[in-house]
């Protein structure tokens, strides 16, 4: 009887690198699953992006998303192009996806991997270990406001940031959820309520009362802009940080960049009760002044891949490929904004060859 466990997996490389990081994570996978055995992963390409808007006028073809339903996870890559606005193409896709298939939690681990070097002086790999949660599904882009007067002198354009109780406790339960997991059961909340005294007190509020319910989670509140400081100040002094869609977004690419830099980056666009696939992507976007030239860096799409297994329940699995990673980046394989010299291709190959070699050994081959 074949015990294999199978995943559906939808792959959208989309635009710029975004294709290029997603066959390297493609191939990363498929190597690992061909050397640990146990389970298989199928991939489904959809070649859904900015050049298809341009010929479509949408970004998502009529019944996309019930395609996408189908699948296991969804494996993407960016989306963004020089001759689309940013608005349109984020809305278009990311966007449609995220918010269809209410995937309110953003995950995004933090933490300087070995043989990487972080910008500030003296801090090492145990020096900053986070996960960042964000809120995925409303806030500051639920996408509430409008213009009007357009063209006149009295234009008037406004943003509506939406907060619900609902919203807020979901993702707060999921955040103190996953620091109760994590060894210092520590969680940051951070606000701007002294400013914004509407949705962001409610978020305060939600916040404290979903805390009551997790009394083994240490719990401290920073407002955002005194949050940067502490995190390039005392990285050490933060663990799981629960932020708004806007807060996070911001301070994820900090903690991306204090870490080393924005290519080593993953995220998980989550809908925790798996009623809907969840769709994971490297932060860096789709780096249109890099497309073609071989040398984006992979490592963020491999660290989101490690965390699509572990979401799928494959946990030995993902762990496994962040220690191959991990040894490719300590015997200095990298690309140039971690200080190396080597390509996209070369990194993905090291890996690969990383994995092989583990596995050989651990088989008693040769």
């Amino acid at each position: 009887m074949d015990s294999q466990r199978r995943y559906s997996i939808a792959a959208i490389g989309a635009d710029g690198i975004g294709p290029e990081v997603i066959s390297a994570g493609i191939a990363v996978l498929r190597t690992l699953a061909d050397a640990l055995g146990g389970f298989e992963l199928e991939f489904e390409e959809y070649d859904w992006s900015s050049e298809t808007y341009k010929k479509t006028g949408q970004y998502i073809p009529d019944g996309g998303l019930d395609e996408l339903r189908k699948h296991d996870a969804i494996f993407f890559g960016a989306v963004g192009a020089p001759d689309v606005p940013d608005h349109v193409s984020l809305w278009g896709l990311r966007l449609a996806i995220c918010q269809t298939f209410q995937q309110y939690a953003n995950v995004r681990p933090t933490r300087i991997l070995l043989g990487t070097q972080s910008p500030l002086r003296s801090c090492g790999p145990r020096d900053l270990d986070w996960v960042i949660v964000r809120e995925n599904s409303e806030g500051e882009y639920a996408g509430q406001g409008g213009r009007s007067h357009r063209g006149q002198a009295w234009e008037v354009a406004t943003e509506v940031a939406v907060f619900t109780r609902h919203g807020i406790a979901r993702l707060m339960r999921f955040g103190f959820e996953i620091a109760r997991q994590r060894p210092r059961k520590l969680l940051t909340v951070v606000t701007k309520s002294n400013a914004q005294r509407n949705g962001m007190v409610l978020w305060d509020e939600v916040a404290a009362d979903v805390a009551k319910d997790f009394p083994d989670v240490k719990v401290d509140k920073m407002l955002v802009d005194a949050m940067t400081a502490r995190m390039v100040l005392d990285p050490s002094s933060l663990d799981t940080i629960v932020a708004t869609n806007l807060h996070a977004d911001i301070l994820s690419d900090l903690a991306a960049a204090l870490a080393g830099s924005i290519g080593i980056a993953p995220t998980s666009n989550l809908d925790p009760t798996r009623r809907n696939p969840s769709m994971f992507e490297p932060i860096h976007g789709s780096a249109f002044d890099i497309t073609g030239k071989g040398i984006a860096n992979p490592v963020a799409t491999f660290w989101t891949a490690a965390e699509m297994l572990a979401w799928l329940g494959e946990e030995a699995a993902a762990a496994e490929l962040m220690i191959c990673v991990e040894s490719v980046c300590e015997a200095g394989i990298v690309t140039a904004d971690l200080g190396g010299t080597a390509t996209t291709a070369e990194v993905t190959e090291a890996v690969m060859a990383e994995i092989r070699r583990r596995h050989d050994k651990s088989e008693g081959k040769s």
